[in-house]
């Protein structure tokens, strides 16, 4: 089969792709050897299918559900760091991002985005095909923010790598002291291994930041504003109980 000069087929689906592509924007999958994420990354590679959706089930039970009610889309309390403050975006979660062209920030970004509709809207599949290539553009990255880090740390979280997720927690305290998304995935982790003296203390700790935290204005925040305000009101809670 013939082609435009510069491009080529996609081996997994046979699309047509982009001069220098280094995933198909029709499935999502490697057109080519890429370098395997870091070995704190993964475990997404090495894990089987059926176990993997095993974890993200019961990760997005944890994230996504009140204790004893019924799941409520959009809602949880407290999962904290859900899916509910992915931006929304057209196309729904059947069509994957053409990521082909993008920067390994904005494949990473977009990448983040697709995976969390497809959490939101129950999709294990989406998130199992999407998280590998998610954390590895993000390992990538030639600058990481906050922002990308608490994103890679909901990544983890979702596929149960917990551990992973509290060292980018504790990366995001040491760059920045007293940040709240922080102590967002801290108590997070702490929740889903049932460590209650753990997800108090990182209670303490965001209620003791917030308000100074809130002034400083992180566009960030602006973004997670739902974690935040779920954290916060659970932090609350937990004080007068």
């Amino acid at each position: 089969m013939s082609h435009p000069s510069g491009t080529s087929s996609c081996p997994s689906c046979g699309a047509q792709t982009s001069p220098g592509a280094s995933f198909c924007h029709q499935c999502g999958r490697p057109i080519k050897e890429i370098a395997r994420p870091r070995t704190a990354e993964r475990l997404t590679w090495m894990a089987t299918g059926g176990a993997l959706v095993g974890v993200v089930a019961l990760i997005l039970g944890l994230l996504l559900r009140r204790p004893g009610a019924a799941p409520e889309q959009g809602v949880g309390a407290p999962p904290f760091a859900g899916p509910a403050d992915a931006p929304s975006a057209s196309g729904g979660t059947g069509v994957p991002p053409d990521i082909s062209s993008m920067s390994p920030r904005e494949r990473f970004d977009r990448l983040y985005q697709r995976i969390m509709r497809s959490a939101e809207a129950g999709d294990e599949g989406g998130v199992t095909r999407f998280t590998p290539m998610a954390l590895m553009a993000y390992a990538q990255l030639d600058t990481i923010d906050a922002d990308a880090r608490f994103h890679a740390a909901l990544l983890k979280l979702h596929t149960g790598d917990v551990a992973g997720a509290q060292a980018l927690a504790d990366t995001i305290l040491a760059r920045n002291p007293g940040h709240l998304l922080a102590y967002v995935i801290l108590g997070t982790a702490a929740r889903f291994r049932k460590d209650d003296k753990v997800l108090d203390r990182n209670y303490q700790e965001f209620l003791k930041h917030y308000d100074a935290e809130l002034q400083a204005k992180r566009p960030e925040y602006t973004e997670h504003r739902r974690s935040l305000e779920e954290f916060h009101q659970a932090a609350l809670q937990a004080k007068k109980s």
